[in-house]
């Protein structure tokens, strides 16, 4: 052989030796993680495809033939235990396929330099068969995955719509809170003819931290809005001009948010509470129709609805203050979030208290007060019942007691007010919580709406150290009972992803409870409960129990270490207590189903809910230990003091080092179940990554992996159900019958807040309107309220 026919042959060898150095490198980093991943007691395929691969790399970097079959064992042994661990799903395969497939891709293309140009077909056609399947997985990304595809049976009939004065005058619409809207204007047929009406600017733009979550509230040819420092705006209906503005000039130094205004008109009530007389009618009908506004420094402001003005009658000069009966109250430590709930003429607050500060933090009391003067009616202290209103001179309210940060319910016929509960400060430690805590945290309760005292209560989570508070507001909707009547039903959402039916009546489950034993073990000095609340009578959305196997990742590489960090966390599902033994806290704090709450399509019997899929690390950190370490914490690692127990906590995303959740998707759904048989019909990943920002890059391509919602869903008698909370920034119309997606608007920036629509008293039009100041994991931010309507109306 001649030096030019070698150097032809060594420069032919050349691509081989970049491949197989490529998957030597590749097989050396599973194998090193894989060896990790089996001392943690985890699967063994990591070290041996690891393995493999390195021996492959070096036999094609020597353009051997066993290079290739060692690979083609890699290959067939990939596709045999990834349908051992995940089946066909879609997702869960792609880490483990995906790989492959592409190194796949390259040895079928070197395979005729192996051979010497004898397998130049084989190697061939095997790269253009793997090029279709990567295609077709390609193409396969942009279309939803994990579905539910059933369609709900629609009632006889055509739903019901409302006559006479649309109004939007609650945050679920009605004190039902089944954000059900009886107008059909806006239909299945047409709804893909909607555009912009109106859009409107606050100048308040939602800064992290300052988060834009505003329903408008509708009365009349009026729409109001508030920012997230309180600010009301009162807008045309019709046009979104603006009519009036009002600022409280208010601020806390975190949370900084308003969900909502109630709205209160004297004149309207029918069945008063106490013995204050309504007001007579003022000069010119001043305040006879009334804003009522809370803020982020705990306010209760009344505004005339027609000026913006506050109502001199009300309090002092229009205010109350509720930081009164208290005690200390820390800047930030106390204030609402929710919109006041108006019921009669009283108007009935609770409170959002400063997550994990201390052990020490202000009371979780419930008060109503009077919609006409500002004075209060009545006090529900659940840590000492003989105060029905302000506590004696120099005391307070039952300090560290669970609060109401949502939104209650109310149900006039019966005169009770449901209200959900928050845990226990300070969330994550519990030895030192008191009788009554134990006994409300985490609760339903039901009051008596001229009183203030309870007539029943249901726990849903037993000494609740996780977090898992009640954060949606009950939904009042009279169920099918089985027997061709209905029975009044309390439906409610939960962080767990449980849904409880309990007749709210008394309190009793409709759909079957267990108590079921859960994990022990808790840090010494605190405690577990033997069993926890399952409503099995009803399905679970989204708090499926994790495994090693779930984990998941973008490439080979984040899914090893994902697995890995699994494998070196506690968890024995929902109620792995946490110690300081690091621990992965799923559903989550944040869900399952959060503040949104759900939504009820009356006339077909749907429930209509959202989820989050969002697990946390966490961690007990002793005391000394965490005082060092406040001042130091990582990126991404949050801590909560718990100022006043042995222990501090840290709480951190579960994600992959790409930045990603550490689990497969969806990371967030919208499911239907049917509230007569009580099964999921439909169930559809949440949105797209288009708008998803990940280490400072934005995905830019619609992949509906179904990700993390905020704010909840309406719907419709046109059957729709509109959803605007998803990451990326479209307003979507769904058909609540099948969930199919009939329309979809691009806002400015994403949303988080629940949309609502009504029918305007002058044209005569139906608009759906959504607050929109960005997504809540999004870096874009606004301050728009967008209005949208059919065209050619």
């Amino acid at each position: 052989m001649s030096n030019n026919d070698t150097t032809t042959k060594q420069r032919g060898r050349w691509p081989l030796v970049v491949l197989g150095v490529i998957l030597a490198l590749v097989g050396l980093a599973l194998a090193v993680g894989g060896a990790r991943l089996m001392s943690l007691g985890g699967s063994w395929y990591y070290l041996l495809a690891g393995a493999l691969l390195v021996a492959s790399g070096v036999q094609l970097a020597r353009a051997r033939m066993s290079g290739f079959w060692l690979y083609a064992a890699v290959f067939v042994g990939t596709l045999l235990w990834s349908v051992y661990e995940v089946g066909f799903a879609f997702w869960p395969s792609v880490p483990r396929l995906a790989p492959v497939l592409v190194l796949g891709l390259l040895v079928a293309l070197a395979l005729p330099r192996l051979s010497l140009g004898r397998l130049r077909t084989a190697g061939h056609a095997g790269a253009a068969v793997l090029a279709v399947a990567i295609v077709a997985g390609g193409a396969a990304m942009f279309v939803p995955h994990g579905t539910i595809d059933g369609v709900a049976a629609a009632a006889s009939g055509a739903a019901p719509t409302a006559q006479g004065e649309s109004r939007w005058q609650y945050y679920g619409r009605t004190p039902n809170g089944t954000r059900y809207a009886p107008f059909a204007q806006i239909n299945r047929d047409n709804v893909n003819q909607l555009e912009v009406a109106w859009t409107f600017r606050t100048g308040e733009i939602a800064t992290p931290g300052n988060e834009n979550q505003n329903t408008p509230t509708q009365i009349g040819d009026t729409v109001y809005v508030c920012t997230p420092r309180n600010k009301v705006f009162a807008l045309d209906a019709d046009t979104g001009a603006q009519k009036w503005t009002f600022d409280p000039v208010a601020n806390a130094k975190v949370w900084n948010r308003c969900r909502g205004v109630g709205f209160y008109e004297p004149a309207a009530v029918t069945a008063r509470v106490g013995d204050i007389p309504a007001p007579a009618p003022a000069e010119g009908g001043a305040c006879d129709q009334r804003i009522v506004m809370t803020t982020v420094d705990a306010r209760l402001i009344e505004l005339d609805a027609k000026t913006g003005q506050p109502c001199a009658g009300f309090g002092n000069g229009g205010t109350v203050d509720l930081k009164q009966g208290m005690g200390l109250v820390k800047a930030s430590y106390y204030f609402q979030t929710s919109m006041p709930t108006v019921v009669r003429n009283l108007i009935v607050v609770g409170g959002w208290v400063f997550d994990g500060r201390e052990i020490d933090e202000p009371s979780g009391v419930v008060r109503a007060f009077s919609a006409d003067t500002g004075e209060l009616v009545w006090a529900w202290d659940l840590g000492n019942p003989a105060i029905t209103k302000l506590p004696p001179e120099g005391q307070s309210y039952t300090r560290s007691t669970p609060n109401v940060w949502s939104t209650p319910s109310f149900d006039d016929a019966l005169g009770l007010i449901y209200l959900p509960t928050g845990n226990n400060p300070p969330d994550f430690w519990g030895a030192q919580r008191s009788k009554a805590s134990e006994e409300y945290s985490s609760s339903i309760v039901a009051v008596d709406v001229t009183t203030g005292r309870e007539r029943w209560k249901f726990q849903t989570v037993h000494h609740d150290i996780w977090d898992y508070d009640v954060p949606a507001q009950p939904t009042l909707y009279d169920a099918p009972d089985g027997k061709g009547g209905t029975v009044p039903a309390l439906i409610q959402v939960t962080k767990r992803g449980q849904i409880f039916m309990l007749d709210r009546r008394d309190g009793t489950p409709l759909a079957e409870v267990k108590e079921l034993p859960v994990p022990q073990g808790a840090q010494e000095g605190d405690w577990v409960s033997k069993t926890q609340p399952y409503s099995v009578g009803m399905p679970a959305i989204g708090n499926e129990p994790l495994s090693e196997a779930r984990m998941w990742g973008a490439t080979w590489f984040d899914q090893l270490a994902c697995r890995i960090a699994f494998k070196q966390l506690r968890y024995e599902g929902e109620f792995t207590p946490p110690t300081t033994t690091p621990s992965l806290l799923h559903p989550g704090y944040y869900g399952g189903m959060n503040w949104g709450s759900a939504s009820v399509d009356e006339h077909n019997g749907l429930l209509i809910v959202n989820d989050i899929r969002m697990p946390q690390r966490v961690q007990l950190i002793p005391r000394a230990e965490a005082d060092k370490r406040q001042a130091s914490l990582e990126h991404g690692v949050g801590m909560h003091p718990q100022g006043g127990t042995p222990y501090a906590i840290t709480q951190q995303a579960f994600n992959s080092p790409l930045g990603i959740p550490c689990h497969a998707p969806a990371w967030g759904t919208f499911t239907a179940i049917d509230l007569k048989t009580r099964q999921i019909v439909w169930q559809r990943p949440a949105g797209t990554v288009e708008d998803a920002v990940v280490n400072g890059v934005k995905a830019g391509v619609p992949v509906p992996l179904g990700m993390p919602t905020l704010g909840g869903p309406i719907t419709t008698a046109g059957g729709l159900t509109f959803y605007g909370g998803t990451q990326d920034y479209y307003l979507r119309a769904m058909d609540t019958l099948t969930g199919k997606e009939l329309w979809k608007g691009r806002l400015p920036v994403g949303a988080q807040a629940t949309p609502m629509t009504y029918v305007s008293p002058k044209t005569q039009q139906q608009y759906v309107v959504i607050s929109a100041g960005g997504a809540r994991q999004s870096p874009d931010r606004g301050d728009y309220v967008v209005a949208y309507k059919l065209k050619g109306n």
